[in-house]
């Protein structure tokens, strides 16, 4: 028996609801072999929830790198990377083992509306990683700061940040509009640069929905890794996720994750995908 392989470059939430713990779950559920290298440890205060990052050394991070790219991998995703070395890292080895099936989510710590913690990381990201993508799936506040423009609050805007995104390099971009976009329907936008297809799914009221992008990245990751194209890879990974949403649940007081096994049971919520 063989089975796809596939490599997850992200940091480790101990709630288990995101990171690599969402990204393992994720592929399982897709019937692929996921390995992990740890860029970080993310801790939570059980007084109040607080999280607190605890950075993995870069030396460390290349010997686990090394490990499974030794392996092989049919696709791969980064998800939190924390530092500009890891950034690096993480295109060296890229260009290194040719990997050509990489999906990036580009998850940014902020501290406002329109501010980034780290703008160095993000920089870094929008120049090393973004032209080494395949796929890159940010959400309403990453597409504004990778494509360097205001807050997007319309579909239009999504399309411009679309376009600046795919002018710097990602060969595909989904633009997650989620709920929070001013539409009345949950809204990704894909595009290819040359077509635009907006993906629609019914609003989910919800807010046990931590975790949602990284399962959206991972799976789109595996669907690559099973030869899929990106757009059908795409399509199904917001079939996947929505599910995952719609059947999501309380962990504790503070926070309830998406359920990842959710598309796969046969008596759980279903939310049906449009493309437009």
């Amino acid at each position: 028996m063989t089975m796809k392989k596939t490599l997850t470059l992200a940091g480790s939430d101990s709630s288990g609801g995101a990171g690599i713990a969402a990204d393992l779950k994720t592929f399982q559920e897709h019937n692929v072999y996921g390995m992990t290298a740890l860029t970080s440890i993310v801790t939570m205060d059980p007084q109040g929830w607080s999280h607190h990052v605890t950075p993995i050394d870069v030396d460390v991070v290349e010997k686990q790198l090394n490990t499974i790219l030794s392996v092989g991998v049919d696709a791969m995703k980064s998800g939190m990377l924390g530092s500009v070395d890891i950034i690096n890292l993480g295109a060296r080895k890229i260009d290194e083992y040719n990997i050509e099936k990489y999906v990036l989510d580009p998850v940014m710590v902020c501290k406002g509306e329109d501010e980034v913690l780290q703008p160095e990381n993000t920089d870094a990201m929008r120049e090393e990683l973004l032209p080494r993508s395949l796929v890159v799936t940010p959400n309403l506040f990453e597409a504004a700061q990778l494509a360097q423009m205001a807050p997007i609050k319309t579909i239009e805007q999504m399309k411009e940040a679309a376009k600046k995104i795919h002018a710097l390099g990602a060969k595909n971009v989904v633009v997650k509009g989620g709920k929070q976009l001013e539409h009345d329907k949950a809204v990704d936008l894909f595009f290819d640069g040359t077509d635009f297809d907006l993906l629609e799914s019914e609003k989910i009221e919800t807010t046990y929905n931590h975790g949602a992008g990284c399962t959206f990245a991972a799976a789109i990751t595996a669907n690559l890794a099973h030869g899929e194209n990106v757009h059908d890879a795409v399509k199904a990974a917001k079939t996947f996720v929505a599910a995952a949403i719609a059947n999501g649940w309380k962990l504790n007081e503070y926070v309830g994750p998406v359920m990842h096994g959710a598309y796969n049971k046969t008596d759980s919520k279903k939310v049906e995908v449009f493309s437009v």
